[in-house]
């Protein structure tokens, strides 16, 4: 994702209804997916921990009309395999109503808090913890060890 991204990519998050704050953080990595017109049809990224051995699996999104077509699990695996060739041995991530699509990827549900101490130093931990959605967050998490 370049600089120019951040507005359309806001823009498409938005109405995905996903988180928007840090995308620009120094540990996020996103990547966009463009249809022909330029337009914003997926994304999908990772917030890496300090030490780099955990990923919060951020930002997977697609486009409406291009759903049903196995592009959220291809975007989902895209970013769990850059974060495991990154380094990263367990990717994370909050979920409250997609719970069956993450878990087809290999996730199982996770405590929350373990989740909130591996990944203390992320953009979007700080900030769910600070404004208490942590509380209200699913977590899940998936060994990318091979």
């Amino acid at each position: 994702m370049s600089p120019s991204d951040i507005g359309p990519i806001r823009e498409f998050l938005r109405a995905a209804d996903l988180t928007l704050a840090g995308l620009d953080a120094p540990g996020v990595r996103l990547w966009v997916e463009r249809d022909g017109a330029g337009r914003v049809v997926g994304s999908t990224g990772f917030e890496l921990s300090a030490d780099g051995r955990h990923a919060l699996i951020r930002s997977v999104a697609v486009d409406p009309q291009q759903r049903s077509a196995g592009s959220g699990s291809r975007l989902a695996r895209f970013a769990m395999d850059a974060a495991r060739h990154a380094g990263v041995e367990r990717a994370w991530l909050f979920s409250r109503r997609s719970g069956p699509f993450w878990q087809k990827l290999g996730f199982t549900g996770a405590d929350r808090d373990e989740l909130a101490v591996a990944l203390a130093d992320t953009h979007q931990v700080r900030l769910f913890v600070e404004t208490g959605q942590l509380d209200r967050e699913v977590a899940w998490s998936c060994s990318l060890a091979r």
